[in-house]
C-alpha cells in the first residue's frame, strides 16, 4: 500500500500511461467525430507534482483558459479538470458552429461556451471510462462545471475544494493536432491516496 504519490513505481507509472493512451484515444475519436477532421494525439506525459510544479510544466498562469471540471465519486473519488487555452476554445468552436462570432475579449458566446461544455464533458469521460474499464471501478460523474479565467486560477479553485494528500497531484498532459491545427490542452486527475490503492490493487499491484 502506498501513502503518497511519491511511493509510486515504474511499472505502477506505466499503468497510469497505459490509462492515460486509452483515454486520449478515445478522447480523440470523439474529438474527431465533433470537428469531422482526423485527430492525433501524442504520447501522454504522466507527472507527479504539487500546484506550483503543474502551473510550472502548463505554462504561463495568468494565460486565459477554459476548464471544464468533473467530480467523480463511488469506490474511487475525484476530480478531473480539462484544461484548454481560451484562443483555441475559441477556434473550436467556431469550427463546430461554421462561422465567427464578435466574442467579448474575456469571455465566449453562451452557445459556445456550451459546446467547449460539451468537449470537456466528452473528453473527461473518456479519461474516467478507461480508469473504469481497466479496474471495473464503478463510480458516478457529475454534471461538469465550465469556467473562464487565468490558468492559476484555475487550478487553484479544485486544490481548495478537494485537498490531496501531500498536496501533490497526478497531472496527465496530451497534445491534440488535426489535420490543419494543433490544439494544446491539458488533464489534470485529482484523487486521494486511498483510490489510488483501489485502482492499484484492482490492477493487481
Amino acid at each position: 500500500m502506498i501513502r503518497s504519490y511519491e511511493e509510486l513505481d515504474e511499472r505502477q507509472l506505466d499503468m497510469l500511461r497505459e490509462i492515460g493512451n486509452i483515454g486520449a484515444g478515445n478522447a480523440a475519436t470523439s474529438l474527431s467525430v465533433l470537428l469531422d477532421e482526423g485527430v492525433h494525439i501524442s504520447i501522454p506525459r504522466v507527472r507527479i507534482e504539487d500546484y506550483g510544479g503543474v502551473v510550472g510544466a502548463i505554462g504561463d498562469p495568468e494565460s486565459l483558459s477554459v476548464g471544464i471540471l468533473i467530480h467523480f465519486e463511488g469506490e474511487v473519488k475525484g476530480m478531473v479538470l480539462f484544461l484548454i487555452a481560451f484562443e483555441d476554445a475559441k477556434e473550436i468552436a467556431h469550427i463546430l458552429v461554421g462561422r465567427r462570432e464578435d466574442d467579448e475579449p474575456v469571455g465566449l458566446s453562451e452557445m459556445k461556451l456550451s459546446m467547449i461544455k460539451e468537449i470537456g464533458n466528452i473528453l473527461t469521460s473518456a479519461y474516467l471510462g478507461s480508469i473504469g474499464m481497466l479496474t471495473d471501478l464503478r463510480f458516478e460523474i457529475s454534471v461538469p462545471y465550465a469556467a473562464i479565467d487565468m490558468t492559476g486560477a484555475l487550478l487553484a479553485a479544485p486544490m481548495v475544494e478537494f485537498s490531496v494528500d501531500d498536496a501533490h497531484i497526478l497531472f496527465i498532459e496530451e497534445s491534440f493536432r488535426t489535420e490543419t491545427r494543433s490544439l494544446r490542452s491539458h488533464v489534470i486527475l485529482f484523487s486521494d491516496i486511498a483510490s489510488i490503492n483501489v485502482m492499484m490493487e484492482r490492477l493487481g499491484f
